[in-house]
């Protein structure tokens, strides 16, 4: 039995989300506003560690029938199903800019779908999530597929390069010289990865609601500072209230 806590958030998430049509929906879908936060961060500021916390506090803050989901590397996964492509597919979609001309090769002889299909139907699965909602999506320019949606909350995590580093070392993976070319390595090609597909520019900060330096403030604390936001900013308890219904005082 898995017990990964994430796994099993994201199982529940799909379940609830996604019923197919006969089957009994749970209470949650009467909930309107059903947000999808988005989170770019540079690498080793904290993503993975902010969406977890997150979903975690969203849960306790505002709770609902439905958990709050996180994809992130498991993104991959959705997609390859998504779209009943192989599990070998997974390989070929890094989130960085590939070699065009390798590109065109591999589909000229149609050795495997081009990156640019599987950006396409990578896309395609970040709005499928982000319409259901109560989701959080790290990286995969999930902030400028969904830029359009008004449910939509956009964070950007930075930090300095050493402390990312440092934190990077701190896994016990990597040596110091190892983390360094790790994170100029991942930071790279995150930035190719925008301003390629999408051109974009990660580091603009119009595309974003906050932008948190982790140097300054933890994941952990960032955690309940976007959780914080996201309910102002969507109103979500006092919509959950104004679901409830309204006992007006008999008058004598």
């Amino acid at each position: 039995m898995d017990t990964n806590p994430a796994f099993n958030r994201c199982v529940s998430f799909i379940k609830c989300q996604f019923s197919t049509a006969g089957e009994k929906k749970e209470p949650c879908q009467k909930q309107q506003i059903k947000p999808v936060i988005t989170i770019t961060r540079q690498t080793g500021s904290g993503g993975n560690t902010l969406a977890n916390k997150l979903s975690e506090y969203l849960q306790q803050k505002v709770p609902t029938h439905c958990s709050w989901a996180v994809f992130d590397q498991n993104i991959v996964e959705s997609v390859l199903e998504e779209h009943n492509l192989p599990k070998e597919m997974a390989k070929y979609m890094p989130e960085d800019k590939r070699s065009l001309i390798n590109d065109m090769i591999e589909e000229l002889f149609g050795l495997h779908p081009s990156s640019w299909e599987l950006v396409k139907k990578t896309a395609e699965t970040i709005l499928h999530l982000a319409q259901a909602g109560n989701v959080i999506i790290v990286g995969r320019a999930a902030n400028v597929i969904t830029s359009m949606m008004p449910t939509a909350f956009h964070v950007r995590l930075v930090g300095s390069f050493e402390v990312r580093v440092n934190r990077i070392v701190s896994l016990g993976k990597m040596s110091h010289k190892e983390a360094e070319q790790y994170v100029r390595k991942e930071d790279e090609a995150r930035i190719n990865y925008l301003r390629h597909y999408f051109n974009r520019d990660p580091n603009d900060p119009l595309l974003y609601h906050l932008i948190i330096n982790t140097d300054k403030i933890s994941p952990e604390e960032a955690a309940i500072v976007v959780g914080d936001a996201v309910i102002r900013h969507f109103n979500l308890l006092n919509h959950k209230k104004s679901e409830e219904p309204i006992l007006t005082p008999a008058i004598s």
